[in-house]
């Protein structure tokens, strides 16, 4: 299985707003900010998936879960990291058509999915984590002076 991952640095004042928020919430934050990313990377590839392959456009989506098969050679980097994945369900062939085999040529849609859209994925997390962030603390907010009046 072919992965990209990547490192958001710098950002402290986004570090800092994240660890205010319980570890629960600022987690849900991280992955609902990488699902809206990764969404739009997600409906390309299934626009590019090869005609004729009805099987495979379904399959691809944005989720937080890998298959069995999926997970076999994979390791998740941390106990504290969120992780949220893009692709071809767990379809024996969907490699096959992204890397070609001996009986066929390449037929790639992830990998220029993801060339075409990573830019704009990066350049929104900012903002979007600002945004999920201040919703989240609002949350709470309100969670707290319903505990409070009660």
């Amino acid at each position: 299985m072919a992965a990209v991952s990547f490192k958001f640095e710098g950002g402290v004042e986004l570090k800092v707003a994240l660890r205010e928020l319980p570890d629960a919430t600022a987690k849900n934050v991280l992955r609902r900010v990488a699902t809206k990313r990764l969404q739009p990377i997600a409906d390309h590839a299934q626009s590019m998936a090869p005609v004729g392959q009805d099987h495979l456009r379904p399959s691809i989506r944005v989720g937080t879960k890998l298959s069995k098969s999926q997970k076999k050679g994979y390791s998740k980097e941390g106990p504290d990291d969120i992780e949220v994945f893009a692709g071809a369900g767990p379809l024996p062939q969907a490699h096959l058509q992204e890397f070609g085999s001996s009986l066929h040529g390449a037929q790639p849609y992830m990998r220029p999915a993801w060339d075409s859209g990573k830019k704009q994925l990066l350049a929104g997390i900012k903002d979007d984590l600002w945004l999920e962030i201040e919703k989240a603390a609002k949350r709470l907010a309100k969670k707290a002076a319903k505990k409070a009046a009660a």
